[in-house]
């Protein structure tokens, strides 16, 4: 069997991450972050983990690098993956897919919740250390970021939709629906 490895774009907490747990939970999926290279510099040089320096880091290493370089990284993941069905979260930019869309299989996933809804659940969430005392106009902020303004281009590539405005179990549905049709 060949395999089906959804590319999640979307926005700060628009359900990149559930979906993918609900993927790796129920269909035993792989999983690759872009974000997972950034902050495993991060850690190791010992710098505060927050949106802020994971931002420069990202620019560092794509200004020094290459833009493609985190694409490269994660399209030879997904090659060396075993799994029948991938996912992969946090894909923003245009460079960000342009080796994972030569790969059989891959499917560009747009998922994506209002403002607001988004706001709440980065706070509840808490990932990154800034996010807990986050104000709604900080958030509203952190969308003016280099890495948050290609996201709404990439998403009109995407083959399917997401719309993560409601409950969890609409967004299983949608998801389910999904994976039966790549199936």
């Amino acid at each position: 069997m060949s395999k089906i490895i959804f590319g999640f774009v979307g926005e700060i907490a628009s359900g990149k991450g559930t979906a993918c747990e609900y993927l790796i939970n129920n269909y035993q999926a792989g999983y690759y972050r872009f974000s997972t290279i950034i902050r495993d510099i991060i850690k190791r040089l010992y710098i505060a983990e927050d949106r802020e320096h994971l931002q420069k880091m990202s620019s560092v290493l794509r200004e020094n690098f290459g833009q493609d370089i985190f694409a490269k990284v994660m399209a030879e993941d997904v090659n060396n993956d075993k799994h029948t069905i991938i996912c992969v979260d946090g894909i923003r930019r245009q460079d960000d897919i342009i080796y994972l869309k030569k790969i059989p299989g891959f499917i560009l996933v747009n998922i994506f919740a209002d403002l607001e809804t988004r706001y709440q659940r980065i706070v509840k969430r808490s990932e990154n250390q800034d996010d807990k005392a986050k104000t709604f106009e900080q958030f509203k902020k952190d969308h003016e970021n280099e890495n948050e303004a290609l996201i709404e281009e990439t998403g009109k590539q995407a083959s399917e939709k997401i719309d993560n405005n409601g409950t969890e179990a609409e967004l299983v549905e949608q998801i389910e629906k999904m994976v039966e049709k790549y199936k």
